[in-house]
């Protein structure tokens, strides 16, 4: 198990206003929302969501990175636990021309609402009951999804990866080193059910006998 951090770059370029967060709009009102999953939470006002998650090709970066981490090549297949609209996993088609990928996600309205060459290779299901038979994918990612779940769907959810993978997975999930990130992580997110350490996390994936590997969001 490694920590392999990707998505700093992609995290940092977004300008956070903490205490705006939670004087703009009623925090309470907003997470209910935003937990519905749907055009709120997807494509509707900021305060409440992504304010219009569009691809824009962002995630490119990053796929470029996992292909040249874990050998990425025509024919393996790619599992996106928490998929959303997929724009991850087009960008890691377009790396790789040959790449068979799935994606799972919660959001009806964002698969419905994927990008549309994605489209046939999704399905709404949960990352605590994986609709894949053991060992099915060649890589697993799962990208700020996992602290969504309550810690009994977590537990599941971690040893349903490790089932239906092979060797290589990669997990990214919110966390906080001190109380000044626990603050901003607590003002700022909209759906996180798990508020954990770096320490609890690794508590997590000794528990679950989770092997890949890692990275973690903070909110400094």
């Amino acid at each position: 198990m490694a920590y392999l951090d990707f998505l700093t770059p992609i995290h940092s370029r977004t300008k956070r206003d903490y205490l705006a967060r939670v004087n703009e709009f009623p925090k309470a009102e907003a997470a209910k929302l935003a937990k519905k999953f749907d055009f709120d939470y997807w494509d509707g006002d900021r305060k409440v969501g992504y304010g219009g998650y569009k691809y824009d090709g962002r995630w490119r970066k990053v796929a470029d990175l996992l292909v040249a981490q874990y050998g990425l090549k025509p024919g393996d297949r790619v599992l996106d636990v928490g998929c959303g609209k997929a724009f991850l996993m087009y960008d890691l088609t377009q790396a790789v021309p040959g790449l068979e990928v799935r994606g799972i996600d919660i959001s009806r309205y964002g698969i419905e609402h994927a990008k549309e060459e994605m489209r046939p290779f999704l399905e709404v299901a949960s990352a605590a009951s994986l609709p894949f038979d053991d060992k099915s994918f060649d890589l697993i990612i799962s990208i700020n999804t996992l602290h969504n779940l309550y810690c009994f769907d977590l537990d599941k959810a971690l040893r349903e990866i490790e089932r239906v993978g092979k060797k290589n997975k990669y997990i990214v999930v919110e966390s906080y080193r001190n109380e000044d990130e626990k603050a901003n992580l607590l003002y700022w997110q909209l759906t996180c059910e798990g508020f954990y350490t770096p320490e609890e996390w690794q508590w997590w994936f000794d528990r679950c006998g989770y092997t890949g590997d890692h990275s973690f969001i903070y909110f400094e």
